[in-house]
């Protein structure tokens, strides 16, 4: 397991905002709510372990890109959700296609069905640890 943060040194170092076409924190935000549409703020602080002081400036920089909006939970109107908008879904497809590119280079030494069990593997452990996190 100590090669997962090796090699996730090796992709967020080649990420630059250039090739990606956003910093990669906000790429990073971005997927995971592209994937977890309308998410509570506090369950993407815990997903991407920050602290909410953080999460609120890194989804301030989002929402003044048009990438985000925050909206009050219904349910709890101390709360707030996050939503992508279509120029966030656009930006992080974008993103996605450039770190395709980053990430054959760094997975040169492995073929493509090796490449999909990797990811079909690592998205099977993500989710389960997602699904394990307490909810608040």
């Amino acid at each position: 397991m100590v090669l997962l943060p090796r090699l996730a040194k090796h992709i967020m170092r080649r990420s630059t905002e250039e090739l990606v076409g956003m910093p990669f924190r906000l790429f990073i935000a971005l997927s995971y709510l592209h994937d977890h549409d309308g998410v509570r703020q506090q369950q993407l602080a815990d997903a991407l372990c920050m602290d909410a002081g953080n999460i609120v400036l890194l989804l301030n920089e989002l929402e003044d890109l048009g990438y985000i909006s925050r909206i009050r939970d219904p349910a709890d109107r101390r709360r707030h959700k996050v939503a992508i908008t279509n120029a966030g879904r656009e930006a992080v497809e974008r993103a996605k296609h450039n770190q395709e590119q980053i990430e054959d280079d760094i997975l040169q030494a492995l073929d493509a069905d090796e490449r999909d069990t990797l990811w079909r593997l690592l998205t099977r452990a993500v989710r389960r640890v997602d699904d394990d996190e307490p909810t608040t």
